[in-house]
């Protein structure tokens, strides 16, 4: 059975939560990306701000020079271990509603998988 470890992105986009919202989009855009993990001591995760996250900043008129990402990230994260099966991670993002996962071991980001990841595997596997 395959697992996230084999699937997932391993270059794992990083923030912290005093930069600003919009470095995070700015490195979101420029990796082509969808979420970037948010990191504090460079290797704990403390949050995750994803495009849904800059949306509602964005609604709400935040000033994307000032808005801090610790004000808009989602925080403490669901986060899977790379033995996680890549069913069990659909089943998960399915259930939760989520988009992206952070793939975590030891408490330090190893990499994430995405839904589109993931929806990428299956159609492989189908042909």
């Amino acid at each position: 059975m395959a697992t996230v470890a084999d699937l997932m992105t391993k270059d794992v986009l990083t923030v912290e939560p005093s930069d600003t919202i919009g470095e995070a989009a700015e490195k979101m855009h420029a990796a082509n990306v969808g979420a970037v993990v948010v990191v504090e001591d460079m290797v704990r995760i403390v949050g995750i701000v994803t495009e849904r996250d800059l949306l509602r900043a964005v609604a709400q008129r935040a000033r994307a020079a000032e808005a801090r990402v610790r004000m808009w990230m989602t925080e403490n994260p669901v986060t899977i271990a790379p033995e996680t099966t890549v069913d069990d991670a659909a089943k998960m993002m399915f259930e939760h509603n989520f988009r992206h996962l952070p793939v975590v071991k030891d408490g330090r980001p190893l990499g994430i998988v995405s839904l589109r990841l993931l929806a990428r595997w299956a159609f492989d596997r189908s042909k």
